[in-house]
């Protein structure tokens, strides 16, 4: 069964996303403050970890610091109420997978959990493209093709919402989450290194174009 570490100082959030995520099927170990959610999950690192940002005792982003420094891998998703682009950026510096603004609608929280997961999942019996979110790469049968971290963050954006359409506005804001100015060529390039490492890899997917939509991999 997966395991989701879960941390989150409000009693009832907490229950609430706790109830939500058991009833997806995961089993979930749910704690209140930053110092149990070391103690617990360096003990037993889960699959996935759920870190509230504003904890009583630290920061979400210094308890994410310390469970690395224990070796604990598992893909992070923030959740905060803070929405001001800084903090969005600390908490991608800190090595977060993915970020939810409070109030969080748990539908979204529970597809973003899903999408977190097929990127680190190990390969099936017939051996599907995966993304090692640790070591930014691509992972098919015995391949293993290294990704910059713009590339790895556009290819998981793909990743996630694979089989849908992917707006080129999407595909920017995930690619370049700083805000930098970003031209249409700069983002057809880093697509073609995409498609050129996804052949090195022999992944079985494909990267194609929706003219005047965005880009969709399936």
């Amino acid at each position: 069964m997966t395991t989701v570490g879960l941390c989150e100082d409000d009693d009832e959030f907490r229950g609430v996303v706790r109830s939500a995520l058991e009833g997806e099927g995961f089993a979930v170990t749910a704690t209140a403050t930053g110092a149990e959610a070391v103690r617990r999950f360096a003990a037993e690192p889960p699959d996935l970890l759920v870190l509230d940002i504003g904890l009583p005792d630290a920061d979400g982003r210094d308890v994410l610091t310390a469970l690395r420094a224990r070796d604990v891998d598992a893909p992070v998703l923030f959740l905060t109420a803070r929405d001001a682009l800084p903090d969005r950026l600390s908490g991608y510096r800190a090595g977060a997978d993915d970020y939810l603004i409070k109030p969080v609608a748990l539908a979204e929280l529970l597809v973003r959990v899903q999408a977190l997961l097929r990127r680190v999942q190990p390969p099936a019996a017939d051996a599907q493209m995966i993304l090692d979110a640790r070591a930014h790469a691509i992972v098919h049968g015995g391949a293993r093709v290294p990704l910059t971290p713009t590339e790895y963050r556009l290819l998981a954006r793909l990743e996630a919402d694979r089989g849908t359409v992917v707006p080129r506005a999407a595909l920017v804001m995930a690619g370049w989450p700083d805000g930098s100015a970003v031209h249409d060529n700069t983002l057809d390039a880093y697509l073609v290194r995409i498609r050129s490492k996804l052949r090195t890899a022999g992944a079985p997917v494909s990267l194609s174009t929706v003219r005047g939509v965005g880009h969709l991999l399936e």
